[in-house]
């Protein structure tokens, strides 16, 4: 059975437009999953990245056009300017990971969840009991948010060195166990095509 890797950002526009699809993919090819959350910020500088808010502008344009792109293509509500971005990713990483720790519940709908919240919900996914309605809407134990966080910080920081080692640079990535990488929301069906054998 192959395996994938998925890096991402609790934080990312581009992550969320990634919907639940990976999780489909994964279903339709037999595909184990697991989740890496990670410090988007830390891995720009370390693999050659610029925050936005260090960009220059006609790259930020660019990207208000991408996002304008992909909500229109995933149907997924959206604020360019969220109220609580960026927030530290953090709690909700710590959570995401204490979940998949447990297991049990519905992992592509617990990350999702955070990235809609800070999206489409204006809620700061910092926050305690936002991380909490998420872990409960996706069927794990809202008390997850207060456990583990060592673990979690932990984990979390070797997310980092193990994204830079496997030739991360950015989120969403996904990065299959023969060696084969993809970057970008927009990437899933080359990914399915990948994972077919047809690409």
């Amino acid at each position: 059975m192959a395996h994938i890797d998925y890096y991402f950002a609790t934080i990312s526009p581009f992550t969320y437009h990634a919907g639940q699809r990976l999780e489909a993919i994964a279903a339709k090819h037999g595909v184990s999953v697991t989740y890496k959350p990670l410090d988007i910020m830390a891995l720009f500088a370390r693999t050659g990245g610029v925050a936005p808010k260090e960009r220059h502008p006609n790259r930020m344009d660019y990207r208000a056009q991408e996002l304008q792109r992909a909500a229109k293509k995933s149907g997924l509500a959206m604020n360019q300017q969220p109220a609580h971005f960026p927030t530290n990713m953090a709690p909700s990483s710590y959570a995401i990971i204490a979940a998949q720790n447990v297991g049990g519940g519905d992992m592509g709908k617990l990350v999702h969840s955070v990235l809609r919240a800070c999206w489409a919900e204006e809620k700061n996914v910092a926050d305690e009991e936002v991380i909490k309605a998420c872990l409960d809407g996706a069927g794990f134990d809202a008390a997850l948010a207060d456990t583990g966080l060592l673990a979690g910080a932990e984990t979390y920081a070797r997310n980092l060195e193990e994204a830079v080692n496997a030739g991360v640079f950015g989120a969403p990535f996904y990065v299959v166990d023969d060696g084969t990488l993809f970057w970008g929301h927009d990437k899933l069906e080359d990914l399915d095509l990948h994972l077919a054998g047809k690409l």
